[in-house]
């Protein structure tokens, strides 16, 4: 889009690149049919690596073995594991059926993982042995007792949809199937009938629900079609400049869009290669892959980005393949972005926001977008898709620079919440716009910056606060790491500014310096009031920041409970 003033807090992703009527399955045979001999899968922590038409293969017979067991279009499999090959290999088997697959966050526990199964009417689960702490396959059976008997016969009371388990694993328990029984289970459907049935799918179908991470209430099941997430990854892949000479290093979980849209969609619809350092996060693979694989592009959330910048093998590495990437879930620091920029050898690192509802990314700075606009935004909308900043109050929209709640429309808005249309008509409105819940700004050259959730703002005694505009003035201090801001209850004012700090290696924290630090440069009400040193924040699996948790634990230690409650009766 090119940048022009503009009357408004208004802006449309102009582009001359049409976008894809294709299906998830039809893209992946286009791409394999270009690059069949180039590395599309390589997972590190497996030993395995594959070219774009060994995991064609592997895919197509997935996709057997699943109609085998009794899958078919609408239907929902759930996958329970962290990132594997056997994910990637499920994502494409299940869209080359029409069978919608359900996204469950490897963190967790039994509650949630029974209401997302039986919210969502899986009827096959595919799911690791376990993964950290968590014992996956004892969680399973204390929700369903009745797996022990012959796999596909038995019924669950609590979970009555789901019929079939497959675990990850060469054996599996009594009752399930093992990763490896679906090679003899695909023999049961011939090359030729699996591709008239992916022939018959059409690319405005339902293809995914993906859980968000609610803070309140039961999570939703964004439910997104083929031609949400083929696009969104192949414009992702279009601004970072991707290639089929490019290796990203995807260290962020697959469950979660991250992973899996600006992950391995990216790839798949440019004919890059997806590297897997891990399970999990551990910065050390990372870095171990980098330099191993030649990865040229690395994903992550700022936190994982400082991880691998502090790690003390650091120096060790050889990062120089590395030229971009994408940073997202968090705003990020200057110096970090910097150190990225150099020390990493990415200067064409990319900042992008969305959210799982609009597939996800709506706005992303470009390769040669300058530092400022790095930091100090998430860049300009994508092509194809409409934003707009409108007064939360009045719904009107607001002048260039003001804050108001951020909407999108457009190709990449989700078709709703599964099963949930009460859900669904609270985020988009008659006129097809999504709200976001953010707060935001776009300026006259259509930059847009969050500065917040409408929830997370901080209202002290009349007076508005973005925690975002605080975190970046604390970053500035010298032996700031990290720092989150966040309004806890206060009876005087309605509330009160807090700091939750992570001071760099060796510092002592010194609440009253921190607060001298910022008189005379912000304004006296946005000094925190409260300043509470930590050594990390709580954060979700993708590394998002939990500023309810951070809400709730403040509450209790401030001993606010009572101030708490009177606010909100």
């Amino acid at each position: 889009m090119q940048a022009q003033p503009l009357s408004q807090s208004y802006v449309h992703g102009a582009s001359q690149t049409p976008l894809l009527g294709l299906t998830i399955g039809d893209l992946f045979d286009q791409t394999a049919a270009l690059h069949g001999e180039r590395d599309a899968l390589v997972s590190r922590h497996q030993g395995l690596r594959y070219t774009y038409a060994e995991l064609q293969a592997a895919v197509n017979q997935a996709a057997r073995a699943f109609h085998a067991l009794g899958l078919r279009k609408g239907d929902r499999l759930g996958i329970w594991a962290p990132n594997r090959a056997e994910w990637v290999i499920a994502q494409f088997a299940t869209a080359k059926l029409g069978v919608i697959m359900v996204n469950i966050n490897p963190a967790y526990q039994s509650a949630e993982l029974e209401y997302a199964l039986r919210q969502s009417g899986v009827s096959t689960l595919v799911l690791a042995p376990g993964f950290k702490s968590t014992d996956y396959l004892a969680t399973l059976a204390g929700i369903c007792p009745e797996i022990a008997g012959a796999p596909g016969a038995w019924r669950c009371a609590r979970l009555p949809d789901l019929r079939e388990a497959v675990v990850l694993a060469e054996a599996a328990p009594p009752g399930m199937r093992a990763w490896p029984e679906l090679q003899v289970l695909a023999r049961q459907m011939s090359e030729e009938d699996r591709a008239c049935l992916q022939a018959a799918q059409q690319f405005d179908d339902p293809i995914n629900i993906q859980y968000t991470s609610g803070t309140t209430g039961f999570p939703k099941g964004a439910t997104l079609s083929h031609h949400n997430i083929v696009n969104n990854g192949f414009f992702i892949g279009e601004t970072m400049e991707f290639t089929a000479e490019d290796r990203l290093c995807i260290p962020v979980p697959f469950y979660h869009c991250f992973g899996m849209v600006l992950g391995n969609l990216a790839c798949v619809t440019h004919g890059s290669a997806m590297i897997l350092p891990g399970e999990g996060f551990d910065p050390l693979a990372v870095l171990e892959t980098v330099q191993a694989e030649r990865c040229t592009a690395l994903h992550g959330v700022p936190t994982m980005f400082i991880a691998e910048l502090e790690h003390p093998r650091f120096s060790e590495f050889d990062l120089s393949s590395l030229r971009t990437g994408i940073m997202a879930g968090s705003p990020c620091p200057v110096e970090v972005m910097k150190k990225v920029n150099t020390h990493m050898h990415m200067p064409e690192v990319t900042i992008a926001y969305g959210m799982t509802e609009t597939s996800p990314v709506s706005f992303q700075t470009k390769v040669d977008d300058p530092l400022e606009q790095r930091v100090g935004s998430v860049g300009r909308v994508h092509p194809h898709v409409e934003a707009k900043v409108i007064d939360p109050t009045t719904g009107r929209i607001v002048p260039p620079g003001v804050p108001g709640e951020l909407c999108s429309r457009g190709y990449p808005v989700m078709l709703g919440y599964w099963n949930n249309p009460e859900g669904t008509a609270a985020a988009i409105d008659d006129a097809r716009w999504m709200h976001t819940g953010d707060l935001a700004t776009i300026d006259e050259a259509g930059y847009c910056n969050i500065v917040g959730r409408i929830k997370d703002m901080i209202i002290r005694g009349g007076e508005n606060i973005y925690p975002r505009e605080v975190e970046e003035f604390l970053y500035t201090h010298p032996v700031v790491r990290d720092v989150q801001v966040i309004g806890i209850p206060s009876r005087k004012y309605g509330e009160e500014v807090m700091a939750w700090i992570c001071l760099k290696e060796g510092i002592e924290g010194d609440a009253e310096a921190i607060r001298a630090y910022c008189r005379g440069k912000i304004a006296h009400f946005k000094i925190p009031a409260h300043i509470k040193f930590v050594d990390g924040f709580p954060m979700t699996v993708t590394g998002k920041v939990q500023k309810f948790r951070m809400r709730e634990i403040a509450t209790i230690e401030l001993d606010l409970d009572e101030v708490a409650r009177e606010r909100t009766a």
